[in-house]
């Protein structure tokens, strides 16, 4: 799951390079979910290290993580693409 439990387990969880096409993807229609995936998910920023970083509200950072997170977990399910 692509949560904050990913953080800590590492990036090895997923395959990085369908991580990097999809979050390429993203950026191209939502840039900003795409750097709150970034900076929480490589960089282990907390929500509110993030906020700070984007000169965002932390409910925004917490939106955006939750929404990017679950648009990503559909992109990278292999089912989805079936």
């Amino acid at each position: 799951m692509l949560d904050s439990g990913i953080v800590a387990e590492g990036p090895s969880v997923v395959d990085l390079i369908a991580l990097d096409q999809a979050l390429n993807t993203l950026a191209t229609f939502d840039a900003r979910k795409a750097r709150v995936i970034e900076l929480r998910f490589f960089g282990g920023l907390t929500v509110e290290e993030t906020a700070e970083v984007l000169e965002i509200a932390p409910d925004t950072v917490a939106l955006d993580w939750r929404l990017a997170r679950t648009w990503l977990l559909q992109e990278l399910d292999p089912r989805s693409k079936a």
